[in-house]
């Protein structure tokens, strides 16, 4: 990933669920060109962040083996704006389960407890055999470094016996 849309994993349970949170500042580039003399967090970057978190969670659930990309955003109902100073939180939860060819994750954004959107997205597994030759062996989602951040950062110390915080 070149830009990463979240700060943390607050609760990470594999296979079924992930939470994370971005704190959304003033000294972002983004808030000062979207709507001039208005800084709201565009929706477009809200959904990256939600499909990030998501992407995690489906990416674990193979060791982060499998290119996992974004195939369809079926579902995303914003309901109110989000500025600097808000920190979002992104809840994901796998619809059924993770399967070879993807998965699909329903989930919400909150802030403060309030709700900014609803979605629903749907991933695939683009594995060595399904990756067109153009496209390369490097797994250009899931790149060394970004896994050795997340474990870096204790992803699997996350269990589904660990409580969220809110942090």
């Amino acid at each position: 990933m070149r830009w990463i849309w979240i700060d943390k994993f607050v609760a990470f349970e594999s296979g079924r669920r992930a939470v994370a949170v971005k704190n959304v500042t003033l000294a972002e580039e983004h808030l000062h060109d979207h709507v001039p003399g208005y800084p709201v967090h565009p929706p477009t970057l809200m959904i990256e962040g939600f499909a990030q978190t998501a992407g995690v969670l489906v990416g674990e659930v193979f060791d982060f083996k499998e290119k996992v990309i974004l195939a369809k955003v079926t579902r995303a109902t914003f309901h109110r704006h989000v500025v600097p100073g808000d920190q979002i939180r992104f809840e994901a939860n796998v619809l059924g389960e993770v399967r070879p060819e993807g998965a699909s994750i329903e989930g919400r954004i909150t802030c403060g407890g309030d709700l900014v959107a609803e979605i629903e997205l749907m991933f695939a597994h683009l594995d060595q055999a399904r990756t067109p030759a153009e496209i390369g062996e490097d797994n250009f989602v899931f790149s060394e470094d970004f896994i050795r951040l997340l474990r870096m950062r204790h992803l699997g110390g996350l269990t589904e016996n660990a409580a969220p915080d809110d942090a």
